[in-house]
């Protein structure tokens, strides 16, 4: 395969040097930018887009059109897996994602079986191929997962929440009924990553959204096992070329020495959690990404470089960190003020990275 133009932010996963910080955004293709809306608009509906690899393609590329970011990401939806499980997926409008057929009964858990991403799940393995085509090695692609947790809540609950008193209650009172819903998902999780990596996805990055809601205990038994065989069982090297691996949990902060020993390469960071003292407790085991609050993608371009300037500072100098908002981007930020941060990030972290 042809050689990235800009391998800044693969490099920075994998602790190597680099000239400047690289950036990229959650949910960098999204409702903030007009073109999305329009091509939104077009397919239908948000599963009409994410089901059509023309149209995730297009949307995948709209924010590289207008940003000099480091990265893209797969446009899809981490909903995909208990999709093609059968639940039945819908997202209700202003209410988010729900699921016809919610797992309640043991003989529905207990039938439950991983697709096969390549017969179920054609439409995402055909638009990371055509994306990775489209960027003709401009950046890297970034394939992506929910976590076995995280898919189970949805899966249990029937859409998202807060409390997952429904999740909570099998947790402890059947934990056996969850450990088989965990482990058919991290069977799944894995074959659809690996299938993403072979489609041309350099770096694949977990998203356990809801880790942060289980106690101590709970989160190394029911979330980061699964996602500690997930990573065991992934492709590591395709193309003659490292594919690293970003871990995110989404109110982690507690168990970042736990998560670092789990083979990732990168730790996601949320808003809060410091990644001065994050960089401190990890040491060099894995690099970091994070962790502006996107909040601050509402104020203004002044604001915006301060504010990133002082999460650049925080991290300091060195190698392995990758700037990223602490989550997903807000739906009401104004795209000239993404165009700020990514100007303020490159401009600002080349004082901190001495030339190769």
């Amino acid at each position: 395969m042809a050689k990235l133009r800009n391998d800044t932010f693969i490099r920075a996963l994998l602790h190597q040097p680099t000239d400047y910080t690289p950036i990229w955004i959650m949910r960098q293709a999204g409702r903030y930018l007009p073109e999305y809306n329009q091509t939104r608009a077009r397919a239908g509906d948000f599963l009409s887009l994410c089901k059509n690899p023309d149209l995730a393609t297009e949307v995948t590329l709209q924010p590289l059109a207008r940003f000099p970011l480091d990265a893209a990401i797969l446009f899809s939806d981490i909903l995909t897996i208990p999709d093609a499980m059968g639940l039945g997926l819908y997202f209700a409008p202003n209410e988010g994602p729900k699921f016809e057929r919610p797992l309640r009964e043991e003989w529905e858990i207990r039938a439950l079986i991983a697709p096969d991403p390549v017969e179920h799940l054609r439409y995402v393995i055909d638009a990371v191929s055509q994306i990775r085509r489209a960027l003709d090695n401009s950046v890297p692609l970034i394939g992506f997962s929910g976590s076995p947790f995280t898919l189970a809540c949805y899966m249990i609950e029937g859409e998202g929440g807060t409390e997952f008193a429904v999740t909570k209650k099998m947790l402890y009172q059947r934990p056996d009924l969850l450990h088989h819903i965990l482990s058919v998902n991290a069977q799944a999780v894995t074959a659809y990553l690996n299938a993403q990596i072979q489609a041309g996805a350099q770096a694949v990055m977990l998203f356990d959204t809801w880790g942060g809601a289980l106690s101590h205990h709970a989160y190394h038994e029911f979330s980061l096992p699964y996602m500690q065989q997930i990573i065991g069982g992934l492709i590591r090297r395709h193309d003659n070329a490292d594919v690293p691996v970003i871990l995110f949990t989404k109110g982690g902060g507690n168990w970042l020495e736990s998560m670092a020993a789990t083979g990732c390469d990168a730790l996601g960071l949320d808003w809060s959690t410091d990644i001065q003292s994050a960089r401190t407790r990890v040491g060099e085991r894995v690099a970091l990404q994070g962790n502006l609050d996107p909040a601050v993608m509402l104020t203004d371009p002044a604001t915006i470089a301060s504010e990133a300037g002082k999460v650049l500072a925080a991290y300091g100098s060195g190698n392995g960190h990758v700037f990223n908002l602490g989550h997903g981007i807000s739906q009401f930020t104004p795209p000239e003020n993404v165009a700020a941060l990514v100007d303020a990030v490159h401009n600002q972290s080349v004082t901190y990275h001495t030339s190769r």
